[in-house]
């Protein structure tokens, strides 16, 4: 792993340290998502400052080079990641209509109420 993927890594990691700490400051980010972010930075931080752990997974994975194997890792984070997120997308949706019809529900029952009173 050359030494500018190494800075890079660094760098990548004090950014989303940074980025991360400031959404919650200014919550945009509940700290239940921030943890994610938090452990990819530090596992980014670690294969930066000791590139022999990915050495030796590349050699145990016959991955011809560590840079693949880093690439790989991440993009397969990622992909989990971005799956996790569409399921509570889906739930927070079903939750959404679930709340909707029974608002709508609520409100008719409510306004025939209102009518047989008037009557």
């Amino acid at each position: 792993m050359t030494a500018t993927l190494r800075i890079i890594l660094v760098l990548a990691s004090a950014w989303a340290f940074y980025y991360v700490l400031r959404n919650i400051r200014d919550q945009k980010l509940q700290i239940n998502d921030s943890l994610f972010w938090f452990f990819f930075a530090v596992l980014l931080l670690l294969l930066a400052l000791f590139p022999q752990i990915t050495f030796f997974f590349a050699n145990v994975l016959q991955i011809e080079s560590p840079v693949n194997l880093l690439f790989l890792f991440m993009f397969a984070i990622l992909i989990y990641r971005s799956f996790r997120q569409s399921i509570r997308i889906s739930q927070l949706d079903n939750k959404i209509k679930e709340l909707t019809q029974n608002l709508t529900i609520y409100e008719k029952k409510n306004n025939d109420t209102k009518d047989e009173t008037e009557q």
